[in-house]
């Protein structure tokens, strides 16, 4: 076990400056850098999806410019746990990373595909850490603690620095009766609290829910009566990075004598991971592919699937307007969103159910049944958290202004009667938090903000207007109009593509035929999605995308219009 460290700041010691990348401000993006002396560690590299209103944007990453500013002292990433926010940035931080990048088995077999998909081989070396296990990066020493949450290997990082020691939580939540048996270390952050530590950077996405979130086998007995009463399939949409959801439905599906079908991309790929890695066990015979499921009973298949979100590409979305190759509802199946709506959601989930409700589909979300437990802790769970660390200054992170600043109260409520009480400090994604000899203040001011990534690779921008502009000063951009008749879905008159700074031999031949082709496309979907706007343009940009990058080899920005008449 590491030796104690001072609570307080050492005078003669090298600053440390930590710096939020993203995080702190919004859900997602997580991403934080510590600084000291010429070394730089980062912990997390997460992402977040587009909203609506930014076309053309697949992905966005936190702005980089900070560590490109330190090109050469970036000597680590470390990872706390795989969900998207907190790995979905790797391959576009790794390159600025000359040290290896360390994290758990299961983060570092989801982070694998990202970078064969960009084509990145990180010399440095990709690490796998556990509970326990102690690493030096120059003046940081890094040690790890096993914590619960959604999924399993997480883990809290123990970070000893020249000022003292600080601890970053990760996401967690403290489930007492963890799927894995792999308890919270509560000991060890209860040692730490009584060696001394100088700060503690704590997850705030639950700060605004009472009491404690509950374990992940609280959902048991929901699911137990839902396989029992529903006389058809079973549908189960959840984040297909919820292992510990997966094994529970696993296990009670081979209870009940039903098969299981993983369908959907995401959900395909991580089960196949987490059994390769042996965090999800399949007893032999259970699982079945997608293509097997209509030789089967419907009262035999449980089918797990992605789209808990609404996504409009996503199994669910496909299997709701009777667009899946193999899944067809009846009113005898019952379908189970197992997630909480993630804000900005719930205009494209509330779609979906609309059409599961035209099938004569009963759903059942969360409102309903208790089909869904939160990975991240209530506010008693982060009021034990500081009440163990007992930190000397506090940090609130993850989760928007009102997260941050209801947890930075509870702080100071819980840490008020200790002999020297906590200093809250609240940084926003930029602002540099220097310890030094002075103590711990807000000092200066980073850049800091949002990458938006284009997936055809065109390129990255600081915003969606100077995204646009670089895409369009590229390859232009194309806008298809459609109009669709809102009651039968028919195409009503000719599609039209109208283009702007879009060059092509025979521009207008390959307009033409490619408005033709929008009519043969929409005409083989079905009347559900040509009634539904959403799913409508993104099945229309997509296809015209394929159309004039096979046809001319351009990436244009396309932005359909769907008009109802």
């Amino acid at each position: 076990m590491l030796g104690s460290a001072p609570s307080d700041v050492s005078v003669g010691a090298l600053p440390v400056d930590l710096v939020p990348l993203g995080g702190l401000g919004e859900f997602g993006l997580n991403m934080m850098a510590i600084s000291c002396g010429d070394t730089t560690i980062v912990i997390d590299a997460g992402a977040m999806f587009p909203e609506a209103d930014q076309p053309g944007v697949d992905l966005i990453v936190p702005d980089l410019a900070y560590l490109e500013s330190r090109r050469g002292q970036v000597r680590a990433l470390v990872l706390t746990h795989g969900h998207e926010d907190h790995i979905g940035g790797v391959p576009y931080v790794l390159p600025h990373v000359l040290g290896p990048l360390y994290a758990p088995p299961l983060a570092l077999a989801l982070v694998q595909p990202k970078l064969e998909e960009h084509d990145i081989t990180h010399g440095p070396g990709l690490v796998p850490i556990g509970p326990n296990d102690v690493v030096t990066i120059g003046p940081f020493t890094l040690e790890f603690i096993r914590v619960t949450h959604s999924m399993p290997d997480c883990v809290a990082v123990v970070i000893r620095t020249p000022q003292g020691v600080l601890v970053h939580t990760g996401d967690f939540k403290v489930d007492q009766t963890p799927i894995d048996g792999e308890a919270f270390d509560l000991p060890r952050f209860a040692q730490l609290g009584a060696e001394g530590v100088l700060a503690l950077l704590c997850d705030s996405t639950n700060i605004d829910r009472s009491g404690f979130t509950g374990s992940e086998r609280d959902v048991e007995v929901a699911f137990e009566e839902l396989l029992t009463r529903t006389e058809g399939r079973l549908v189960v949409a959840t984040f297909s990075s919820s292992l510990h959801r997966l094994q529970i439905l696993v296990d009670l599906a081979a209870e009940f004598d039903r098969k299981v079908a993983f369908i959907g991309r995401g959900m395909n790929e991580n089960s196949q991971i987490a059994q390769r890695l042996g965090r999800l066990h399949v007893p032999t015979g259970v699982a079945i592919k997608d293509s097997d499921v209509p030789n089967f009973p419907a009262q035999e298949v449980l089918c797990l699937v992605t789209g808990s979100q609404g996504e409009p590409n996503a199994a669910l979305s496909r299997i709701a307007i009777n667009d899946h190759r193999y899944i067809r509802l009846t009113e005898r199946d019952r379908v189970v969103i197992s997630a909480r709506a993630i804000p900005g959601n719930e205009k494209a989930i509330g779609r979906v159910l609309n059409h599961l409700a035209r099938r004569g589909v009963e759903v059942v979300t969360e409102s309903d049944k208790h089909v869904h437990v939160s990975g991240h802790g209530a506010s008693e769970e982060l009021k034990l958290m500081l009440s163990l660390v007992r930190p000397r200054y506090f940090i609130p992170i993850h989760g928007e202004h009102r997260q941050l600043a209801r947890h930075a109260r509870v702080a100071k409520v819980v840490t008020s009667g200790l002999p020297k009480p906590t200093a809250v400090l609240m940084p926003l994604d930029g602002d540099i938090v220097r310890f030094d000899g002075e103590g711990g203040r807000l000092f200066d001011k980073a850049p800091a903000g949002r990458v938006l990534i284009d997936s055809t690779r065109v390129g990255a921008v600081n915003d969606e207007v100077l995204r646009d502009r670089r895409h369009i000063a590229a390859d232009g951009v194309v806008v298809p109009v459609v109009a669709i008749n809102r009651q039968t879905g028919e195409v009503e008159g000719v599609p039209e593509l109208l283009v702007r700074g879009f060059v092509a031999a025979d521009a207008a031949t390959l307009l033409a035929e490619g408005a033709a082709m929008l009519i043969g496309v929409i005409r083989q979907c079905g009347v559900e999605e040509r009634t539904d706007p959403g799913l409508m343009r993104e099945r229309i940009r997509t296809e015209v995308r394929r159309y004039l990058r096979k046809r001319t080899g351009r990436r244009p920005l396309v932005l359909p219009v769907v008009m109802e008449i």
